[in-house]
């Protein structure tokens, strides 16, 4: 423990939608400072530079050589992820990576041989795994309060048109991986290993049955996890009008039903313990990130961590696991 606080500065690369809300986070904690950003589109990052008071760097390079930043938030197309990390670890900064960690498994190794001879700690948002009812379900499977878990669904059905894929990287196998697993739903493949546990078998059916795409838009799998519960797992970016995602965990003593990150009903031993009542963000339907408090406590976290301060954060080894589990679905599929 170290009783000395240091302000961390920040650079963003990839000024798209995401970084926006780094940028908000940065700026609203205490010992943070936003000193910076680039963009594979040098007039981008102006733009982007411009509306969060800071400075535009032509490259990453430039931002590597820069002293004041610490850390560098990836904003970047999933496909990016990989080479971009491990240019920033081998300079020996900091990372902060935005979801998925990779687009493979084989990626996901290389960005972990590299941040072992790194002097730079990296950082996957996982953003949901901080929410307070996800934190508070955790602890109670983890206390065997919901009994021998049994069985488990997870259904993260979205709508997403034609329109959200046109002219972009979404969609693509080269930098995208993956449709409704790998983009939209790696949030509730890394809720459900992080509650539940590891798996041990899958089998599956992906397809592509609605979009003009690459990657797949509706999927179905099968799973056995290690602990011996079954679970089923739903993704699609196809089903209008699209729904929240939802979790139901069943246990031999007590069951527990998510939306999104919101513990919504939670009986335990025939008792019903009073819930909040769930307020939709429209994720179901958008890809616009409305609440950014789950990125503020992870990167205060990381913050913390670089102060010596703790070392609970969402790295590199954990990052992989919700990738690793996508690409047995994939391989699976018949």
């Amino acid at each position: 423990m170290t009783d000395t606080v240091k302000r961390i500065g920040f650079g963003i690369y990839g000024c798209g939608v995401i970084a926006n809300t780094h940028a908000k986070v940065i700026g609203e904690i205490e010992n943070a400072t936003l000193c910076g950003c680039s963009d594979i589109s040098f007039p981008y990052a102006e733009k982007f530079a411009k509306k969060h008071g800071t400075t535009a760097f032509s490259s990453l390079v430039e931002m590597l050589e820069n002293d004041d930043i610490d850390v560098i938030n990836v904003c970047t197309p999933s496909g990016t992820h990989a080479d971009i990390a491990i240019k920033i670890l081998e300079a020996d900064k900091n990372v902060i990576l935005e979801k998925p960690m990779a687009i493979s498994v084989s990626d996901c190794d290389r960005i972990i041989k590299a941040a072992k001879k790194s002097k730079g700690k990296l950082m996957v948002i996982s953003q949901m795994r901080t929410a307070p009812d996800i934190k508070h379900l955790k602890l109670l499977i983890d206390s065997g309060i919901l009994g021998r878990i049994l069985l488990v669904e997870l259904h993260m059905n979205y709508y997403r048109d034609q329109e959200y894929f046109k002219g972009s990287w979404r969609g693509s196998k080269k930098m995208d991986g993956g449709g409704a697993l790998m983009n939209q739903g790696i949030h509730g493949i890394d809720l459900i290993s992080y509650l539940v546990g590891k798996v041990r078998n899958v089998s599956s059916i992906v397809r592509t049955l609605s979009h003009e795409i690459e990657v797949e838009d509706t999927a179905v799998a099968n799973l056995e996890f290690e602990n011996g519960a079954l679970g089923i797992v739903t993704a699609s970016t196809a089903v209008p009008p699209g729904f929240d995602r939802e979790m139901k965990i069943f246990g031999t003593k007590g069951y527990a039903h998510l939306i999104e990150t919101k513990l919504v009903e939670l009986i335990v031993e025939g008792e019903k313990i009073p819930c909040e009542k769930f307020v939709s963000s429209g994720a179901a339907t958008s890809n616009m990130l409305l609440d950014s408090k789950g990125h503020k406590r992870q990167i205060e976290g990381f913050i913390s961590a670089l102060n010596g301060n703790s070392n609970e954060y969402i790295d590199e080894n954990e990052g992989k696991i919700p990738v690793e589990l996508i690409e047995r679905i994939y391989n699976s599929s018949l």
